[in-house]
């Protein structure tokens, strides 16, 4: 499969501007798959309002996966019928969106407002498994080991990791732990309070790296995985 991992520069709060850019990132890539960062709707802005999946906002990025037959996962705050609120993965493809994981590890201050998920959540495509995770999860060894309990195939981060946090020793830990392919999609530049490194890439199952991109907003690599 084809994949695509993007950091693309992100306008705080504006998601209508964000989907756009989405949706040219994708068109862009040429992948059936596309991962993006955490948050990568809104920054990571914890008063963010929350992002609906029949949000009209989203309509770049639905019809260009329609035209392209990509699916893209992408990171929003969500709140749910009973109240409660998580940072989560949104599916999105021709069909619409739809919620694919809830972040399980959260962060201070991020439990003031969002619920932890509970789901180590294994996303089937085109007969590949793939274990989705959202920062933190993918610092705790744990989650990738239930993760692929449950059957990952491929570990698929979409993180906001700082400059100087060990990215790229996780990653490594990660695929030679389990020998599978790592899939990491890290944020880039100035977002909301924080400064992510970048650095999103692959690795294969024995830890080497199969391409990366730099620190730079705007950047995205493609590989053919498993590899």
């Amino acid at each position: 499969m084809r994949i695509a991992t993007a950091q693309p520069a992100v306008v705080a709060y504006d998601v209508a501007a964000n989907a756009v850019t989405h949706a040219r990132v994708i068109r862009d890539a040429g992948a059936r798959l596309v991962v993006f960062p955490e948050l990568s709707l809104t920054g990571y802005n914890l008063d963010a309002p929350a992002v609906s999946c029949d949000d009209p906002r989203l309509a770049p990025i639905r019809e260009v996966c329609a035209d392209t037959g990509a699916v893209a996962l992408v990171g929003a705050p969500i709140v749910e019928a009973d109240g409660r609120s998580y940072i989560a993965t949104l599916l999105v493809d021709g069909a619409g969106v739809t919620v694919a994981y809830r972040k399980i590890h959260l962060h201070p201050p991020e439990d003031e407002r969002f619920t932890p998920g509970t789901e180590h959540v294994v996303l089937k495509l085109d007969g590949l498994r793939l274990g989705l995770a959202i920062c933190r999860d993918a610092s705790l060894a744990q989650h990738a080991a239930a993760t692929v309990g449950a059957g990952a195939e491929v570990y698929v981060a979409s993180t906001l990791n700082s400059p100087a946090d060990p990215r790229d020793a996780r990653m490594y830990a990660r695929a030679t732990t389990h020998r599978i392919p790592v899939v990491l999609s890290c944020g880039a530049g100035p977002d909301g309070p924080l400064l992510g490194g970048g650095g999103s890439g692959f690795w294969r199952s024995d830890g080497t790296v199969i391409a990366q991109a730099g620190s730079s907003p705007g950047e995205v690599v493609v590989a053919d995985v498993p590899c």
